[in-house]
């Protein structure tokens, strides 16, 4: 058992209220931005809905000690702005003291396992506005999947329309990650041409009371300029799991040259590389900022 898990298991055991104080006295991020003027988010959320592969270890993510050490080494990287996980990995960062002037998005919406039947009835079953709220984070992510065949998708808009409704009232940020997606062989794909991102923008766009707190979380697909000329909502680039490093970090930097795009919230493709050298990695992602 490494150190880092040994400290954590003592605190949930030992004093479990450990959290709520670690949350209550935290130092918050004064903006979602760095120096630079953007944001670097660490995405680790996808446990949660099962997809722990990385590669061709299909259990890469699913080492707890392993995936906070990485993450905190991520996070202290230079220009790297905060973190976006689900409440069992970011109490555990809480614990560890690795949220220190942060931004912090909390992972509402979980329940669509991947691979499963019932995938696109995605429910929130994770955190709440008045939870993020409560820990003074500064905002929530939706995973909000759109399929014209599947009748839970009217379920899954009402509900990411709620969050959002949740969190504008709290004047904390929307994040929104619209795909199109439909039922292939079993499994549901995600549509990744630009003419389905770009549908995707549209539904999402419109979601809630209020459009002041949203932002999208896009993915970076062919002709970006058009896919983003979709919205005046603000913009965070995915990552998603990359095969060719080169090839993503050229396709982001592209990306970020436009102007409704804030900055990259990237997970796997950081924390897992090629090479095993994760602060190599997140410093390039930093430097294209």
């Amino acid at each position: 058992m490494s150190e880092t898990v040994r400290r954590v298991v003592a605190a949930r055991v030992r004093d479990p209220e450990a959290i709520a104080v670690a949350a209550a006295t935290r130092v918050r991020a004064k903006s979602p931005f760095n120096d630079k003027g953007r944001t670097m988010i660490i995405a680790a959320d996808h446990p949660a809905r099962g997809a722990n592969s990385v590669g061709s270890d299909p259990l890469a993510m699913a080492d707890r000690g392993e995936l906070l050490d990485r993450l905190g080494l991520a996070l202290e990287r230079p220009g790297v702005t905060g973190v976006l996980a689900t409440p069992d990995i970011i109490d555990d960062l809480l614990l560890l003291g690795a949220l220190e002037g942060k931004t912090v998005i909390g992972s509402m919406n979980r329940t669509g396992l991947a691979g499963s039947s019932f995938e696109i009835d995605d429910r929130f079953a994770c955190y709440d506005a008045e939870t993020i709220e409560r820990m003074r984070f500064d905002g929530g992510k939706t995973l909000t999947r759109i399929c014209l065949t599947d009748p839970a998708t009217p379920s899954v808009l009402e509900n990411t329309a709620n969050a959002i409704n949740g969190l504008a009232d709290r004047k904390l940020i929307a994040m929104v990650e619209p795909f199109v997606a439909d039922w292939v062989d079993g499994r549901l794909r995600n549509d990744l041409s630009p003419e389905a991102v770009i549908r995707s923008i549209t539904i999402a766009s419109a979601l809630g009371r209020s459009s002041a707190y949203t932002w999208l979380k896009l993915p970076v697909v062919k002709d970006m300029e058009r896919v983003l000329a979709a919205s005046t909502l603000p913009a965070v680039l995915l990552g998603g799991e990359v095969k060719d490093p080169d090839a993503a970090f050229a396709a982001w930097q592209r990306a970020l040259a436009l102007p409704t795009v804030q900055g990259l919230v990237v997970g796997r493709s950081l924390l897992y590389p090629r090479d095993g050298d994760v602060a190599k990695a997140v410093d390039t992602a930093v430097g294209l900022l």
